[in-house]
């Protein structure tokens, strides 16, 4: 029996912590979900990436875990400021359309992203718009708090107010006299006592399209609150896990921390973990430079970066071989060795299903590798080290299959079972599919044979033959037409 003592990252005290729930055996987890303004890019897809490891081996471990991953669909100002436009209502007036089709539309495309990246879907994935009454309900406890003021129809939170009784800046580890000293007064932020302090409701402007009737005005949320709402709402007003990307740690999270803080007057969240950025080729990721590249061009190949396609699985293969918290390049080179990776280690799991046991055991100990497999993943999942002890297991198998190296049923048995387990249930990594039209020429290729048999046995007068050939095709859904230029089928 493995004991495991899983330790986690906590951003929150800069530690590694030993992991233990609010509630034993349950685990309540938070991850920032997409704003769906534009199609979802790839360091986004790694932080989801990351959080789905996460969730997996979770629930491998035997926990029940309720997963929340919200989408913000209003509320998300350009700049993450609180000033300028709406980042949904923006894409909606440029393109002369509904903001909800705008919702819409991405909102399905994160989602068949995230299905080509074959990660699990939350539990619960609450929208912003879906939530207002709550948010309203928050902003009015903490008014009664003393932490927020009203001003013209809009409502901000007090931050020097609530650094008196707690600490505004503990997640990030920035102080509030440095962010004083750094905040200049912005055009539009007149209402504000402070220039930290950020909105938790806003008046909408009257070209504003986004709004709801609230006690203060016809207005919108701040992108703050959103998550606040949802995630005590499904979670408690303790949970175990928020998460997200590392970019989202200040002020998205610190205003979190404060707000749920200000209510209850005691932490939110046990852990927060944060997954690190995505470069490409040595390089920020961006939209405005063109250093940037959308998963399914990458799944395509039509785009200027890569010389060629490369495969869902084999991107999520390479994502995983870093650990979450660490920066991590995307490279032609990379995800060539990446795919390489990814072959040589589907292929050693399908010879090893061929291999017959022997009495004999080999010289590896299953025993002592599951433990380092398990020890990788128990310290703070870590999946780069997972993979390594995969590695091992895949240097043994190949000495089987090609060396005549024995090995014993137990041997067999443990590593067919686990390999299984690591790869797919814990990592997520999926058998290669291939693509409908490698489907469709594989089908064509092989009926085709088959017709060339049965005009074989036609010309020979083995009816008996050729006869059974057309019926079980037929069984199978392929019915064949006899003409004047040859055999054709049909798929009926």
């Amino acid at each position: 029996m493995i004991d495991h003592s899983l330790v986690v990252l906590n951003s929150l005290s800069g530690k590694k912590e030993t992991f233990a729930p609010v509630n034993p055996g349950h685990v309540g987890m938070y991850v920032c979900g997409p704003t769906v303004y534009s199609n979802v890019h790839l360091g986004n897809c790694r932080t989801f990436i990351s959080f789905d490891l996460i969730y997996r081996y979770l629930k491998h471990l035997g926990y029940k875990v309720r997963y929340v991953r919200n989408i913000t669909d209003a509320g998300h100002l350009e700049n993450d400021e609180d000033v300028g436009e709406d980042r949904i209502a923006k894409k909606a007036r440029i393109e002369k359309i509904e903001p909800m089709e705008v919702v819409q539309f991405y909102t399905v495309d994160f989602h068949q992203v995230l299905e080509k990246f074959n990660t699990l879907p939350p539990g619960i994935e609450p929208t912003a718009t879906g939530h207002i009454i709550e948010q309203i309900e928050l902003i009015k406890e903490i008014l009664a708090a003393g932490f927020a003021y009203e001003v013209n129809g809009s409502v901000y939170f007090d931050v020097l107010k609530y650094n008196e009784a707690h600490h505004y800046g503990q997640l990030s580890g920035r102080k509030i006299e440095e962010l004083i000293h750094n905040t200049r007064s912005l055009d539009g932020q007149s209402d504000k006592k402070n220039p930290q302090d950020f909105a938790l409701w806003k008046k909408a402007e009257p070209q504003h399209i986004m709004r709801w009737p609230s006690p203060w005005s016809d207005g919108f949320p701040g992108w703050h609150l959103e998550c606040t709402a949802m995630s005590t709402k499904y979670l408690g007003a303790s949970f175990d896990i928020h998460g997200g990307g590392m970019d989202l740690k200040f002020p998205h999270h610190e205003c979190e921390i404060a707000q749920a803080q200000a209510i209850h007057n005691h932490p939110p969240v046990k852990y927060w973990l944060h997954a690190n950025m995505l470069t490409l080729n040595g390089k920020k990721m961006a939209k405005s430079t063109g250093n940037n590249i959308l998963p399914m061009d990458i799944f395509s190949g039509e785009n200027d970066k890569f010389k060629k396609p490369y495969s869902p699985e084999v991107v999520r293969f390479f994502m995983l071989q870093a650990h979450y918290t660490s920066i991590l390049d995307i490279s032609e080179d990379a995800l060539e060795a990446s795919e390489k990776g990814y072959y040589r280690l589907m292929e050693a799991v399908q010879q090893l299903a061929k291999v017959s046991p022997m009495n004999q055991a080999g010289n590896f100990d299953t025993d002592q590798w599951l433990k380092k497999c398990y020890a990788a993943m128990d310290d703070d999942f870590n999946s780069p080290l997972l993979i390594a002890q995969l590695f091992e297991a895949v240097k043994f198998i190949n000495l089987v299959v090609h060396k005549d190296h024995p090995i014993n049923k137990s041997q067999w048995e443990t590593l067919t079972k686990m390999l299984a387990v690591f790869i797919h249930d814990v990592l997520g990594i999926a058998p290669e599919q291939k693509s409908s039209n490698a489907n469709e020429e594989t089908l064509n290729k092989t009926i085709s044979l088959l017709i060339e048999l049965r005009n074989d046995a036609r010309i020979n007068k083995d009816f008996t033959t050729s006869d059974r050939i057309r019926d079980q095709l037929s069984e199978y859904g392929i019915q064949l037409k006899d003409g004047k230029e040859g055999t054709q089928f049909t798929l009926i």
